[in-house]
């Protein structure tokens, strides 16, 4: 893609640069300064850009922890069709810092205002001052990257500025304030370079550590269960439930005569009961969609996202599965009643971190006063260009990696529950052993919740396999763990809302009043065991 770049002279927005490039993008413009620069509104300025310059794809943005800066940047990318490409974004600092050391940019401290730096250290390169951060970074936990504003600093070359390098003409040495705020007032010009040097630069591998090492000691199953062909998994019916800080609406459906009507039907009995309970759709944090056929998602994702447009979207799960005879689709959702506890992670922007959001779903929404946090369905595509990775075990691995990359981004340290989803049944064996193999690796390692992988017909992406779960900040009390039982009977507790996966060979004797039902092909536990239903207790 052809792309701008939103420069501020800095080391961060001028490598991401680098990287887009490196990866195949276009730089189409250079920065000229115009009237009024200071004051111009962001999607006025590229919408001007768009206008002279229809070409123009994407967005580069230099945003390595600030969702502030990102989310700005990508809410205006999304309402003008741009796509944002920040290469940078969650990258580990010290790494990040040492990769900018080795790249052709040359870039200078200008500005200090963090214990341990002082004037001695305005006009340093990246190269020299990187031992400094490092040190600083031990003793007293100094951002490595200046992401708590600790030191700004100016680029004066990269291999990109083909017009001449910066050479300072003159410079003073400026005391901001009492505190040791330091900063260099300069003028400087530009002056012929030899060359326009390499935009190589090191590109962090797909798989990090430690799946890396988890996809080295995967060994493929050889299991081959038969797979069900479901007709009918029962009687169920769309039922609700209530606490303190949740409402449960679930197994919503239609009889509508198509798909798309169904889909319409079905969004506006969820709409009819947000209305009676005096809610918004903001008040969803979490969908679960299923479908009887992917080939139709598009129109019944379009008519879905009609209901979603504000911001921080629900997490979502979709799949095809074998719904009741002309049942198109079916719908679940978990709606929190104040919305002051609703906190979320929704980056649609490229990175190498995980893949950006490709439809009207966070990559995960958290209800801050139980600390649970609903994780989106997550698809092994490569988040650097949203291809889909092809091998088939390193799918399992990368999925769960993109699992593991929000968990952490949004700080939610323990697994309460995992499902994974696999579209063939020769995958449950390894997906068992993926997951065995994480937990092992994981750092609350002493915590092993239940996994179910299950079987269903397809995948968004025409993927393998897809991971969700749900997963807490602490395991205390009640959030401990979410109960899973399998193929046997269940004492349900009122207060409880439950999801049933059956592949319609077998189900509960009796049902709660509050449950999910999800027809599957085949359930297997931890193991690679199949199974004939799994009860997932919800705390």
């Amino acid at each position: 893609m052809k792309f701008v770049a939103l420069i501020s002279g800095g080391k961060d927005s001028c490598y991401n640069i680098l990287h887009c490039m490196a990866n195949g993008h276009e730089l189409r413009l250079e920065y000229e300064k115009t009237e009024n620069d200071e004051t111009e509104d962001l999607y006025e300025l590229l919408k001007l850009v768009r206008e002279h310059h229809p070409d123009v794809e994407a967005v580069s943005v230099g945003a390595i922890l600030s969702s502030y800066q990102r989310t700005r940047v990508e809410d205006v990318c999304s309402r003008l069709g741009l796509t944002a490409l920040a290469y940078l974004w969650q990258r580990d600092q010290e790494q990040l810092m040492g990769e900018m050391c080795a790249s052709e940019m040359e870039a200078r401290l200008i500005k200090v205002a963090a214990i341990g730096l002082n004037d001695r250290h305005l006009g340093q390169t990246l190269q020299q001052m990187y031992p400094v951060l490092i040190d600083l970074n031990r003793k007293y936990g100094v951002h490595v990257c200046g992401e708590g504003g600790e030191f700004e600093s100016l680029v004066f070359d990269a291999p990109f500025f083909t017009r001449g390098r910066l050479r300072i003409v003159h410079q003073e040495t400026v005391r901001h304030t009492n505190d040791e705020v330091w900063y260099l007032k300069l003028k400087v010009e530009v002056v012929e370079k030899q060359g326009g040097g390499s935009c190589d630069v090191v590109q962090p591998p797909l798989l990090h550590e430690p799946f890396k090492e988890i996809r080295e000691r995967l060994k493929h199953s050889s299991g081959g269960a038969a797979e069900i062909d479901v007709q009918h998994v029962g009687d169920w019916h769309q039922n609700s439930s209530h606490s303190e800080t949740l409402l449960r609406l679930s197994n919503i459906t239609s009889t509508q005569p198509t798909a798309e009507e169904q889909m319409t039907h079905v969004m506006s009995q969820l709409k009819e009961y947000l209305d009676n309970h005096n809610l918004h759709p903001s008040n969803v944090i979490f969908s679960s969609l299923l479908v009887s056929d992917m080939s139709k998602f598009a129109p019944l994702n379009s008519i879905y996202q009609t209901m979603f447009t504000h911001p921080l979207p629900p997490a979502r799960v979709c799949v095809e599965t074998t719904l009741p005879e002309n049942c198109f689709v079916q719908l679940s959702v978990e709606i929190i009643q104040d919305t002051h506890f609703k906190k979320g992670l929704h980056v649609q922007g490229r990175s190498y971190w995980a893949p950006s959001n490709i439809g009207p779903y966070s990559q995960s929404i958290a209800d801050t006063r139980t600390y649970m946090a609903h994780i989106s369905g997550q698809i092994p595509l490569i988040p650097k260009d949203m291809s889909v990775c092809k091998d088939v075990l390193t799918q399992l691995v990368l999925a769960l990696q993109h699992f593991e990359h929000v968990k952490e981004a949004i700080g939610s340290k323990t697994v309460l529950f995992m499902c994974c989803f696999v579209t063939d049944a020769s995958l449950a064996e390894a997906a068992g052993h993926t997951y065995r193999l994480y937990r092992q690796k994981s750092r609350d390692s002493d915590h092993v919740p239940h996994l179910v992988t299950v079987l269903v017909s397809a995948l968004p992406r025409g993927v393998g396999v897809e991971w969700t779960g749900v997963s807490v900040n602490e395991a205390v009390g009640d959030y401990e763990h979410a109960n899973v039982a399998f193929d046997t009977n269940v004492e349900y507790s009122a207060d409880r809302h439950y999801r049933i996966y059956s592949d319609g060979s077998g189900q509960p004797a009796a049902l709660p009043g509050s449950y999910e039902l999800i027809p599957v092909r085949g359930v297997f536990d931890v193991s690679g065991e199949r199974r004939r239903f799994a009860v997932v207790e919800i705390p």
